[in-house]
């Protein structure tokens, strides 16, 4: 247990640098009421866990929010810089972006709007709820137990109604995330809402999004200009069939196995490379993916890097998944839309902060040994596979209490035979 705490600890320590000496004991105390939280996320919730005795007023812990001087870009680099160190010594960083919305009450929530809800909308029916639409940047980790890779939130912006438009506040992040790594490459997947972003400068980043079925696609420009025509270069082709009768009229698909949230797949692919004029005058790679069974619908993506395989694209978006995974839990199982704090800069901080403690959670589950990775197998679950988010929460919730245990009662509690199971029964509840 003690190399668990060492490794919270550690990972704690270089982000307090940005905190004066009182607002960092409220962060860590705030952080750790948060993780050990039985109840709702509020401050107060919060405060019963961080500050049973009440050592600090809890207008300390109510203020650190809205009002306490520091920067939340600033934990957000500290943290980017520990993880590409981690997981990306070398090669090109993978990143995910997507929009959620953090649904919360209250009409006078700075911030706030009505917004459409992806997760009760459907095709027939567009359901909306009062809340922060936040746009949300993850970077790809691969776990070492294999399966569906992790999203481990490095950015956060929200998307007011009267403010830049998500699709600027995603360039924003890219261009911010490549300055603060300005000697490396980056990999960015989204859906096609961001598919307009092929056609911005964003420094060292190649994109892979989803293309239209029904899109406006040209053939490459002729390398001259044809004799007698005046005027300047073309700068596309003729015409070319949408991508959905492309699909429909092609005849030579390649058979290819991809690798997609850890599964092999066998798929059938055709990759052209084209301009789709409406999104970006530079040239696209579009790939076609086609199930060979015939069970699912054909899928049409495009990669501004021309030179990546069709099979990469493919199983590269089938990852996008995990940023999906990343907003369920952050919302289910750390209640990040929970914290009530109203005004100024508070909403945004709280929904930053709980998306940061996310990628935290799984960092300090990742940075143990691997004889503390193996309690969440159990005999009667035989199914399961690899381990999931709760668990790794209940392994950093196990380490807490343990602190605070053996803080209250001394060493010689490891040694009542009801330690464990008051451990386990604390770990577990939330």
């Amino acid at each position: 247990m003690e190399a668990t705490i060492t490794t919270w600890t550690s990972l704690i320590q270089p982000f307090l640098m940005i905190f004066t000496h009182p607002t960092a004991q409220v962060f860590t105390r705030l952080l750790v009421g948060w993780v050990l939280s039985t109840g709702r996320r509020t401050v107060t919730g919060m405060i019963r866990g961080a500050d049973p005795d009440g050592t600090r007023a809890h207008d300390a812990y109510h203020r650190f929010f809205p009002d306490a001087a520091w920067a939340m870009d600033e934990l957000w680099r500290r943290l980017v810089l520990l993880l590409v160190a981690l997981f990306y010594p070398t090669g090109t960083i993978l990143t995910h972006l997507d929009d959620t919305l953090y649904r919360r009450s209250g009409r006078k929530v700075e911030g706030a709007g009505w917004w459409r809800d992806a997760v009760r909308s459907t095709g027939t029916k567009v359901v909306h709820a009062w809340g922060l639409n936040l746009v949300v940047l993850t970077i790809q980790v691969q776990p070492p137990w294999g399966g569906e890779p992790l999203g481990l939130p490095i950015l956060m912006r929200v998307h007011h109604k009267k403010g830049p438009p998500p699709i600027k506040l995603a360039e924003q992040m890219l261009e911010q995330l490549a300055d603060w790594l300005p000697e490396r490459r980056f990999l960015a997947c989204f859906d096609g809402f961001y598919a307009s972003l092929a056609g911005a400068e964003i420094n060292r980043t190649h994109l892979i999004s989803r293309m239209r079925c029904d899109a406006a696609i040209y053939d490459l420009p002729p390398t001259r200009r044809p004799k007698g025509k005046r005027g300047p270069n073309p700068k596309k082709g003729r015409r070319l069939p949408t991508p959905e009768q492309m699909a429909k009229q092609n005849r030579s698909w390649t058979g290819v196995t991809t690798i997609e949230r850890g599964q092999q797949k066998h798929r059938l692919v055709y990759a052209r490379t084209v301009i789709w004029y409406k999104v970006s005058r530079k040239p696209v790679l579009l790939v076609i993916s086609r199930d060979p069974t015939g069970k699912e619908k054909d899928d049409f993506f495009f990669t501004t890097d021309l030179t990546m395989k069709p099979a990469e694209v493919v199983g590269h978006f089938a990852d996008r998944w995990c940023i999906e995974d990343t907003f369920k839990n952050t919302k289910q199982l750390l209640g990040g839309q929970q914290p009530q704090t109203w005004k100024r800069r508070g909403p945004e901080r709280a929904a930053a902060l709980s998306l940061w403690l996310y990628a935290l959670v799984w960092l300090n589950y990742l940075k143990q040994k691997k004889d503390q990775q193996t309690f969440w197998l159990w005999p009667w679950y035989t199914s399961k596979a690899t381990p999931s988010f709760a668990d790794a929460l209940t392994s950093l919730r196990r380490a807490l209490w343990t602190e605070k245990i053996k803080a209250m009662f001394g060493n010689r509690v490891v040694h009542d035979i009801n330690y464990e199971f008051l451990i386990e029964s604390l770990s577990s509840a939330a």
